[in-house]
């Protein structure tokens, strides 16, 4: 692999629940054997009806106490629909980091409001981004009749550095993770530690072409040469190893 091309699929319109998602995105590319298609979360939250409208919500005391906390001020609402969306709270000072019932450590449970008509309306995780994964792929090969992969991606920020990135919550079709560990480098030393996280880098590449604001939710990724399986729970640090848990 000495190249990457990387193409936008353009001409996606608002997704809506109950949208077949595999069908809007193949009918606007041409996908090929061995592609990666990258899809933003947003628009598989979107067709799998994860959505959740403030209006039907009701902050609890503990809710309206942390968003007091937070440097936003969030609605309290919103903090509430982020506590039903996780399993442990990491910190509630200034910042709100969950860790979600999938096992992500993020912000604010995956719980977003940007990219969404309406004022109250909030977009939720998928319930199981690997099944999500596996579902658009299978319907993907479908129609093209192309053996390719999918991940579902979504920004994370990170511990150690500024900025968020794309990482991978959901894979099918192609390792996760590649191991060199037990390899030797290029001047003969073992490899102890080294191991790739492809998925992410791979759903990193691919928000360059999806932007914040560009309405370009999936993006083709060509010219990988890569076979095997994987998950996106590959790549969730198991909690003992966890500096934050």
């Amino acid at each position: 692999m000495k190249r990457l091309e990387l193409i936008g699929v353009e001409g996606l319109p608002e997704v809506r629940p109950g949208d077949d998602l595999g069908r809007l995105i193949g009918s606007r590319s041409q996908l090929a054997q061995d592609d990666v298609l990258v899809v933003a979360q947003k628009v598989v939250s979107k067709s799998e009806g994860r959505l959740i409208s403030l209006h039907n919500v009701t902050a609890s005391g503990e809710a309206v106490r942390i968003a007091s906390n937070l440097v936003a001020h969030p609605d309290p609402r919103m903090v509430q629909v982020i506590l039903d969306e996780s399993v442990r709270v990491l910190r509630s000072n200034r910042v709100l980091i969950t860790e979600t019932r999938h096992g992500f450590v993020c912000a604010n449970g995956g719980v977003d409001h940007s990219n969404v008509p309406g004022e109250d309306t909030v977009t939720l995780l998928p319930e199981d981004p690997d099944a999500s994964a596996n579902r658009l792929r299978g319907r993907l090969v479908e129609l093209t009749g192309a053996e390719v992969g999918v991940i579902v991606a979504d920004t994370f920020g990170r511990p150690w550095r500024l900025g968020i990135v794309n990482v991978a919550l959901g894979v099918a079709g192609l390792p996760a993770l590649i191991d060199l560990r037990g390899s030797v480098d290029d001047v003969g030393k073992a490899l102890q530690a080294t191991v790739l996280a492809v998925a992410d880098e791979l759903a990193a590449a691919a928000g360059l072409v999806m932007g914040k604001t560009a309405r370009t939710p999936a993006v083709i990724i060509r010219g990988l040469s890569m076979h095997g399986s994987g998950s996106g729970r590959d790549v969730v640090r198991p909690a003992a190893e966890d500096l934050f848990r």
